[in-house]
């Protein structure tokens, strides 16, 4: 006998999966679709994992160990000026696992999460495994890919629960403004509304551009749930470590999801991140340093190539505009891979106003990235 829930049967089939695949099966393709940082653990993070997986493993508290979650906390408020306080912190397997569980939390069937397209291809089945409704607000390039208060305004309703916000965001490389996370917090207060605010690629910044934490604003403190991850800062993807801190009575609330979900987050995996949290910060400017020269080409020259791109202000993804060249961005990422051999993600993956684009990772070689132009551009 099989039987498949509906819940499963309704959820989006990704091409990122299938592309990653085809792609690690093909040593011939060049993957510029994963979102996965391309360099290696920092050695320190992965000599003090060794040293402890050594010494044996076991659970830790549901919540994450304690001298953990004080460090976040310490690095909140110091980083990211939030006034956090540490049993206000949880410690999840990846930023992933924490906004599962806060849906799972604070979202019953038919209330409705609003949400940004082009947005992050994981919000919208975490939404609708929780039974919830995601709403969407148009993204315009126009705008800087900034999310528009105003149009966030006209799709609440009695049944909004909460508002997801990624800063800096995937796919669109766009690091929200101070003042619109302002107006965004005070549509929250005035409705009551949670802010779901995932800032994994918070220290993956470039020039003038600056990463502000909602958590930090006034009159957020009741409102705000920060997630975060180690997965993209400190390129510890594999070890699946992340953690949120938000209101007490709805940490208390989703400290028991995530018991259910998790049991705890991996216990080796915490004591890197311990390592982590006290890492040089050299590692982290190096890696963003070769971040932002990727960036610089890979911007020139899908400009070049016909592909207009913003200039991405934070993250490793460039969204290209690809209509002038495909009415259906699925067929042009299926083509690239066919005449190119290079892989990137196409835009229907991120929402119903992805039509039209198409995301290129920069997370790989600098000589492999110019090699992908040059396929693209004599394919195109």
């Amino acid at each position: 006998m099989t039987h498949i829930s509906e819940r499963e049967q309704e959820l989006p089939n990704t091409l990122m999966l299938q592309l990653q695949e085809l792609a690690a099966e093909h040593k011939d393709i060049i993957s510029l679709s994963i979102g996965e940082p391309d360099f290696k653990t920092p050695k320190p993070i992965l000599d003090a994992a060794k040293k402890f997986m050594l010494s044996g493993t076991h659970y830790s508290p549901a919540a994450g160990r304690t001298d953990l979650r004080k460090a976040i906390a310490q690095k909140l408020r110091k980083e990211n000026k939030i006034s956090a306080d540490w049993e206000n912190v949880i410690v999840t397997a990846g930023s992933q696992e924490g906004l599962m569980a806060a849906l799972l939390t604070t979202v019953d069937p038919t209330e409705e999460v609003i949400l940004a397209s082009p947005g992050y291809l994981g919000y919208v089945p975490a939404i609708e495994l929780a039974d919830g409704v995601p709403v969407f607000v148009r993204l315009r390039e126009q705008d800087g890919w900034q999310i528009n208060p105003d149009e966030m305004k006209k799709k609440i309703s009695k049944k909004t629960i909460a508002i997801m916000l990624n800063t800096p965001s995937n796919p669109t490389g766009t690091v929200i403004k101070k003042k619109i996370l302002e107006e965004v917090a005070d549509i929250a207060v005035q409705n009551d509304l949670y802010v779901f605010s995932d800032e994994a690629y918070e220290k993956i910044v470039y020039e003038n551009a600056k990463h502000v934490s909602i958590g930090s604003l006034n009159g957020m403190k009741e409102h705000a749930v920060t997630f975060n991850t180690f997965s993209k800062t400190y390129a510890m993807c594999g070890f699946r470590l992340g953690y949120m801190h938000g209101p007490k009575e709805f940490v208390k609330a989703v400290s028991k999801v995530h018991h259910y979900l998790e049991i705890c987050a991996p216990h080796t995996s915490q004591l890197a991140g311990l390592a982590a949290l006290k890492l040089n910060k050299k590692y982290i400017s190096e890696m963003v340093r070769e971040y932002d020269r990727r960036r610089r080409l890979i911007v020139r020259r899908l400009n070049e190539i016909g592909l207009h791109t913003v200039n991405p202000e934070g993250t490793f993804y460039a969204l290209a505009d690809i209509s002038d060249f495909s009415n259906s961005s699925v067929k042009f990422a299926e083509d690239l891979i066919r005449k190119a051999r290079v892989a990137c993600i196409p835009g229907t993956e991120f929402g119903p106003y992805g039509e039209g684009l198409a995301r290129f990772s920069y997370a790989n070689d600098y000589n492999k990235i110019s090699t992908a132009m040059d396929r693209v551009g004599r394919a195109l």
